[in-house]
């Protein structure tokens, strides 16, 4: 066995150990599975995305004379 360290923020490892903890899971039994499957996949076991925006966001996105954006970068696109 080895010890594994990382720094994250205090705010990071506190929404994730929440997380975590309502799924029965620590968060080092959460790394656990993660580099688990990471090998068995072959790569990361998702598709990392950037930030989704919120529902208010996307009202608000959505506002515009009817058109409809389904995502900022979207709407950026409009002033490029």
């Amino acid at each position: 066995m080895v010890t594994l360290q990382t720094r994250i923020s205090d705010e990071l490892k506190a929404q994730a150990d929440n997380l975590f903890k309502d799924m029965g899971l620590s968060t080092t039994d959460a790394v656990r599975l993660f580099l688990t499957q990471c090998v068995n996949q072959g790569g990361l076991p998702f598709q990392p995305t950037g930030k989704q925006p919120n529902r208010y966001t996307l009202e608000a996105l959505n506002e515009d004379g009817g058109k409809s954006y389904q995502s900022v970068e979207e709407l950026a696109g409009l002033w490029k």
